[in-house]
């Protein structure tokens, strides 16, 4: 930012743990301030001030002690940074106007003690910070505008810097010393020959901007993070604030979303250049309340995924800028815009009324329950949140903040939703009549451990210190919270270890020990039986069971856990051809037994019922259907098996819904039988 101030006040700040080019990265609290006048105008000095600060951990690491000579009994007696704050803008301010000047701007050697130690600390402890450190002017990039050929900016020291000029430095303690070698050099800067006129200020943005992001916007992947770990009612507004003090592109936090469309704890921030993304990185494993954010390298096509939009609609409802924007989940879908306004009241009015509301819904435009709502200031959003699980008609309504990123993640998912799944044609080949889920990769090496009965409020942090010293032999990003299909946690999780060994010792001496008022149930396990379990199967000490058979089956499935190898399709099945026009195909006239067909599974637990002739003209032709991860598709044989006055009904797990029985019946247009565990189909 361009700009003029005819004084600057020299600034050092250390912490409790380290400082240099790691200041700030350990969250380590300050304990020392060091600042002194120059006057440009004049090119004079004005008195050396040095402030001790206490922390609220009384606490220095031995890096601290020897670099600063700092020690807990000194810091103990000193004033709380707010305290130490209020000093130092009573002290420059009184001095600035002692010397007739009007303004004053801070001077650093290097951003680090400004944007990742003095906001974050004021950030946490709810501290205003005074107006003088929101700018501040760059040592270091101003003696590169002066002598680039010194080197790169990050590569500049002090030391390095005075040695280039031929300035000897003077020795004194910490913090008295950096003080003192900044004003030798700033002086010298104003002299000739250089005459270097301090014009151009780094800012810090007050509060983060809300806006809308297109898929055609080109974004620089050298900007982009990934935040992981996040609480999940987190705002862009609270990320925003965990990186105070850098500066976060407008419409720059897009939280993510799981299958579902709930937050999944992850975020990707993208900031306004490399050097602010470089510092946001060494905030990796810092804290949001009592939880520590993971923060790693994101790309520029992740965050377009997540942000971007094409919708005009979108464009038009976010185009109104400074708005706060909270969702609105499980309205009824015969819910009226007016229907909306009259929940929320009168204490809470919606920015330019039914304009300010955007309802979700799916391509054929029935409603998904879901809709975002504006509001012109924070007060008014607050009065829309102590409305979260009341009534709306016969059914409770959440409300939670929202991002514009969340308003294009939930839009996009929606409205690219097919009607109707389709799947690639499958191979001429024999097919397993029982296969993994294709989600998992299968492998006989047990070194993984399944975790049971974890609390509901379990959370990742709460797996590690359970796992206590073995968490060292977690595999890279190993812990799998295993979700339930409304996406809340179901107490079980999957642990993928180093090797075997582990995954053995783990279980031995985990086993039964408590998280929480729980006691968890450890148990060794292969990605393989991961699967079985996924599938309806059982995991237990003693072993793996098969996933409960209720219905007989001609071909039960076999198991890798147990010595029967795993039954194949014939080739004569699996090319398996419609019957020839006029002629049909009985299936077996036994009454409530399965068809006669090749691989027939069983159907595990309570069944849904469907009769065929509800299902003819449902579909399109050719149709195939996913269902529960697996490939049905039909064939043919049971439009040939349709004959004389023998009907059919397809028998499903209770859990899938009548539109998947629907669906998986009709997918009998098409001519290759596949399999589907849990799915039955028998005369009556």
């Amino acid at each position: 930012m361009a700009s003029h101030s005819d004084t600057l006040v020299v600034f050092f700040g250390a912490t409790a743990g380290a400082n240099g080019g790691k200041l700030g990265s350990d969250e380590r609290e300050l304990i020392l301030l060091v600042w002194q006048i120059v006057d440009l105008r004049e090119k004079q000095v004005g008195k050396l001030q040095r402030r001790l600060v206490k922390p609220d951990t009384l606490e220095l690491t031995d890096q601290c002690k020897e670099e600063t000579g700092l020690t807990v009994d000194e810091i103990c007696k000193a004033d709380s940074l707010d305290a130490a704050l209020q000093q130092f803008q009573q002290s420059v301010s009184a001095e600035v106007k002692a010397l007739g000047r009007s303004s004053y701007t801070l001077c650093v050697d290097g951003p680090l003690i400004i944007r990742q130690v003095l906001h974050p600390e004021a950030s946490k402890k709810n501290l205003v910070l005074p107006e003088c450190f929101y700018t501040f002017v760059d040592l270091k990039k101003e003696f590169h505008k002066c002598c680039p050929n010194a080197g790169p900016v990050k590569d500049l020291t002090l030391p390095s810097m005075l040695e280039y000029v031929c300035v000897p430095g003077v020795v004194d303690q910490v913090g008295l010393q950096e003080v003192k070698n900044m004003v030798l050099l700033l002086l010298h800067l104003l002299a000739e020959p250089y005459n270097h006129k301090f014009t151009y200020f780094e800012t810090v943005k007050y509060k983060f901007e809300s806006g809308a992001c297109s898929k055609t916007e080109a974004v620089d992947s050298e900007t982009v993070i990934r935040a992981r770990g996040l609480p999940w009612q987190s705002s862009d507004q609270d990320i925003a604030r965990f990186f105070k003090g850098l500066n976060i592109a407008k419409g720059g936090v897009a939280l993510c979303l799981n299958a579902q469309g709930r937050r999944n704890g992850e975020a990707l921030v993208r900031f306004i250049n490399l050097e602010h993304r470089d510092m946001a990185l060494d905030r990796h494993k810092h804290h949001m309340g009592s939880r520590y954010i993971e923060v790693y390298k994101a790309t520029g096509e992740e965050f377009l995924k997540i942000a971007g939009g094409t919708s005009n609609e979108v464009a038009q409802f976010l185009s109104k800028e400074n708005q706060v924007i909270i969702r609105m989940r499980g309205l009824p879908f015969t819910a009226t815009a007016q229907d909306v306004l009259g929940f929320l009241g009168p204490d809470s009015p919606v920015t330019d009324g039914t304009e300010g509301l955007l309802f979700v819904k799916f391509p054929d435009g029935r409603p998904t329950g879901d809709a975002f709502v504006l509001f012109a200031c924070e007060e008014y959003a607050q009065n829309a949140l102590k409305k979260h699980k009341q009534i709306l008609g016969k059914r409770y309504i959440e409300l939670f903040r929202s991002t514009a990123a969340e308003v294009q993640q939930v839009l996009n998912r929606f409205m690219s939703t097919p009607l109707i799944s389709t799947l690639p044609t499958p191979p001429m080949v024999p097919v397993p009549v029982l296969a993994a889920p294709p989600f998992l990769p299968t492998a006989s090496t047990r070194d993984c451990v399944r975790l049971r009965g974890l609390p509901y409020t379990a959370a990742i942090e709460d797996i590690l210190d359970f796992m206590g010293e073995h968490t060292v032999d977690i595999k890279p990003h190993g812990v799998h919270m295993v979700l339930n299909q409304q996406g809340r946690p179901s107490g079980d999780a999957f642990i993928q270890m180093k090797s075997a060994d582990r995954a053995f010792m783990v279980a031995q001496k985990c086993h039964k020990k408590m998280m929480k008022d729980r006691y968890v149930e450890v148990f060794q396990c292969s990605t393989e039986e991961m699967s079985f379990v996924l599938m309806g199967g059982t995991l237990n000490r003693s072993g793996l069971s098969p996933p409960p058979c209720k219905l007989p089956c001609l071909s039960p499935p076999a198991y890798a856990a147990f010595p029967t190898p795993a039954a194949v399709l014939s080739t004569e099945a699996a090319l398996y051809q419609p019957p020839p026009a006029g002629h049909s195909q009985n299936p077996p006239a036994t009454h409530a037994q399965p068809c006669s067909h090749p691989g027939i599974l069983p159907t595990a637990g309570p069944c849904a019922t469907l009769h065929e002739h509800e299902l003819h003209g449902l579909l399109p032709k050719p149709s195939r259907l996913s269902l529960h991860g697996q490939l049905l598709c039909s064939s043919s044989w049971l439009g040939g098996c349709s004959g004389g006055s023998t009907s059919h009904s397809l028998i499903a797990p209770a859990r899938s819904s009548g539109q998947d029985a629907r669906a998986a019946l009709q997918c009998r247009r098409q001519g290759h039988p596949q399999l589907l565990p849990g799915i039955s189909v028998r005369s009556r």
